[in-house]
C-alpha cells in the first residue's frame, strides 16, 4: 500500500468515526437532554449547526476518499459482481441516506430553534436522529464486513 493509499483510508476512516460518532453524541445525549428542558435555544442550535457541519464535511471527504478506494479496489465489473463489491454499494445507498436524515432532522430542528422552542422541537424530531444513528451504525458494520473479508 502506498503512503497516498494510507492517507486515503486514513482519512476515510477518521471522518467515518467523527461523523457517526458526532451523530450518536446528538441523538442519544443531546436530544434527549433538550427533550427534557436541560438546553435552551442558542446553545443546541450552536450543537445542531456544528453536526451539520461536521456532517457536510465528512460526506463530502468520505464520498471523495471511498470513491478513490473503490475505484482502486474493485476493477472492471467487480463493484457489481463482488460481494465486497456489493457491500461498497450498499455503504453509498447508507451514506446518501445518512447524509439525508442529517439534513432534513437538523434543519427541522434548527428552524424551530429560531422560535426559541426547544422542548417540542427536540422531541418531534429525535426520530429522524435515531433513524441516522442505526444508518451510522449499519454503515460501521458495512465497513468492518468489508476489510474483515469475512463474506468473501
Amino acid at each position: 500500500m502506498s503512503l497516498v493509499d494510507a492517507a486515503i483510508r486514513t482519512t476515510h476512516l477518521l471522518f467515518a468515526a467523527l461523523w457517526v460518532g458526532s451523530v450518536l453524541f446528538v441523538t442519544l445525549a443531546v436530544l434527549p437532554a433538550a427533550r427534557d428542558g436541560h438546553f435552551n435555544a442558542d446553545p443546541l442550535e450552536r450543537l445542531v449547526g456544528s453536526l451539520k457541519t461536521i456532517s457536510r464535511v465528512s460526506a463530502v471527504l468520505l464520498f471523495v476518499t471511498g470513491g478513490h478506494m473503490a475505484a482502486q479496489g474493485y476493477p472492471g465489473k467487480s463493484l457489481l459482481e463482488t460481494t465486497n463489491g456489493n457491500l461498497v454499494l450498499a455503504m453509498l445507498a447508507l451514506w446518501l441516506v445518512l447524509a439525508g436524515l442529517i439534513e432534513v432532522g437538523s434543519s427541522k430542528l434548527t428552524a424551530d430553534l429560531k422560535m426559541k422552542k426547544v422542548r417540542a422541537p427536540a422531541r418531534e424530531n429525535i426520530g429522524l436522529f435515531r433513524a441516522a444513528a442505526v444508518v451510522g451504525v449499519l454503515l460501521l458494520v458495512d465497513a468492518g464486513l468489508i476489510t474483515s473479508g469475512a463474506l468473501l
